[in-house]
């Protein structure tokens, strides 16, 4: 079976020199990660995106509607870590588990390599796991909005790792029922960052919806903040802090 792990060529990624931070990209069929940790760490990250792909493979492959549900799913006993997470947040949401996929590989992978590096920052597609000592900025893009490229939000020092999601109506693979240039979601889960956020974008059909939009992200249990943009208006609630991308240079 063709894995339904979307690959798109990212060409949003900064390709800047970073003395802090060795950077690098492993790519294992559909899935495609943008890795910056302080080592070399391709064989690990390899390996742990390998593990968590066969998780979510595992759980399409015992039941298909893992894969097709655009609605919350029930738990199976039977489920991985991985895919149990992902369907939890897609309860939180109101969404299938797919609708976390991005955001469950970014923290998988993420988290483990923690063990061999205390700064690690995943970015796949969009969807981001920080764990940092010092502040970056996380650049927003928005297609042909106005402020994409020309805002971000600062994130750190991390004492514990965030997720930043952002989800588009526009812009990229995501499959999304709104219009929505960006709808960006902040957690300390990032499958339910992930998930929130494109059940935000959903959302917004006009620009009289992102209040109401953001409000309803913001105040799902785990949601830290919550940003939405269409055209040239925004929305946004919660602890996201706002800033000119050129302040320290975007990282996604």
């Amino acid at each position: 079976m063709r894995s339904p792990l979307i690959f798109e060529p990212r060409k949003y990624r900064d390709s800047g020199v970073d003395d802090h931070f060795s950077t690098f990209r492993v790519v294992v069929e559909q899935s495609d990660l943008y890795v910056k940790a302080l080592a070399p760490l391709e064989k690990e990250t390899e390996r742990l995106l390998r593990d968590c792909r066969a998780q979510i493979e595992n759980a399409i492959a015992n039941r298909p509607e893992f894969l097709t549900s655009l609605d919350p799913i029930e738990e199976d006993p039977a489920d991985a870590p991985v895919a149990a997470g992902m369907i939890l947040a897609g309860k939180k949401a109101g969404t299938g588990p797919m609708a976390a996929v991005a955001g469950a590989v970014a923290e998988f992978v993420g988290r483990a390599l923690l063990e061999f590096s205390a700064e690690v920052i995943i970015e796949n597609g969009g969807d981001i796991f920080v764990m940092v000592s010092r502040p970056i900025v996380v650049g927003l893009c928005a297609g042909d909005s106005a402020l994409s490229g020309r805002v971000g939000i600062k994130v750190g020092p991390t004492p514990i790792p965030v997720g930043i999601c952002t989800s588009s109506g526009t812009v990229g693979p995501s499959r999304s029922f709104g219009r929505a240039d960006a709808a960006m979601v902040v957690s300390r889960d990032v499958a339910l960052a992930d998930a929130v956020a494109t059940a935000l974008g959903n959302r917004v059909e006009r620009p009289s919806d992102l209040k109401a939009a953001v409000e309803w992200a913001h105040a799902v249990p785990g949601v830290d903040g919550a940003l939405a943009l269409l055209g040239e208006r925004l929305a946004v609630l919660g602890q996201i802090e706002l800033v000119p991308t050129d302040e320290d240079g975007p990282e996604g």
